[in-house]
């Protein structure tokens, strides 16, 4: 956690930009905490403000692209049905809801890149190893089947 120090003079030349100071910096960090206190001296009054604060956090104001079936080919299509034939299949088999083996994004990552290995597979967006090692096999035997 770091810390500022803030001086808001209270005469008219000063105020406005001691403000104005304050506000940018504030804007800037994730206020923690903060504690005032008026100050007197005789000649100058003014306020004392100590902020503790973080750095904020950048926003990732990056739109993250929608997978769809509609964004693949045929030939992406055709696996992407038959990866969540095999899915379902499973899901019912063992008594699950499907997307616990696998999501609809995960097999359109799966249809669009056409992963030969398990390593590929492990790779692929949202899948991840320990996916690839337990259903891996079985989606190498369906893709090799087409």
């Amino acid at each position: 956690m770091n810390i500022k120090v803030f001086n808001i003079r209270l005469n008219k030349e000063h105020c406005q930009t001691d403000q104005a100071r304050m506000n940018e910096f504030l804007d800037s960090v994730e206020v923690k905490l903060t504690s005032t206190n008026f100050v007197t001296n005789g000649t100058v009054d003014y306020w004392s403000a100590v902020v503790f604060y973080a750095p904020k956090k950048e926003k990732n104001d990056k739109k993250v692209a929608q997978i769809s079936e509609d964004n693949l080919t045929e030939k992406e299509k055709k696996i992407f049905k038959a990866l969540r034939t095999w899915r379902n299949d499973l899901a019912e088999k063992i008594n699950w809801s499907s997307f616990r083996i696998c999501h609809n994004s995960h097999l359109i990552n799966i249809a669009k890149n056409n992963p030969s290995t398990l390593y590929e597979l492990g790779k692929v967006t949202g899948f991840g190893t320990t996916r690839a090692e337990k259903y891996g096999d079985d989606i190498l035997a369906v893709l090799n089947a087409l």
